[in-house]
């Protein structure tokens, strides 16, 4: 399933599983998160890749997680891009994980 987010994460949650559900969108896809969760977790948690490269070079997973490594971008459906490694999840966001909205020349 290159590309595409599988319902088996690469992330497990154990824990804290009582926190208020958080309903997102990514890639045009329903998402469920927990209050408190980062977009990485909630990306993690529902899947096995962060996002794909917007260099052509396959999925990420981010990596040093504490908003440092530039491997973490996320976009909005709305071009904003944001670190999901340190950004909370709220209600009704709208996540791009590919196909990064670059701003266009005129």
């Amino acid at each position: 399933m290159t590309g595409a987010i599988r319902a088996e994460g690469q992330f497990r949650r154990v824990a804290e599983r009582t926190r208020a559900a958080v309903n997102l969108e990514v890639d045009g896809r329903a998402v469920a998160a927990l209050e408190g969760d980062t977009l990485l977790t909630a990306l993690l948690t529902n899947g096995a890749r962060l996002r794909e490269s917007e260099f052509g070079d396959g999925a990420r997973a981010g990596f040093c997680l504490m908003g440092a490594c530039q491997d973490c971008w996320v976009w909005t459906a709305d071009g904003e891009r944001l670190r999901a490694c340190t950004t909370p999840v709220a209600s009704g966001m709208r996540i791009l994980t590919r196909g990064a909205p670059w701003p266009t020349q005129k």
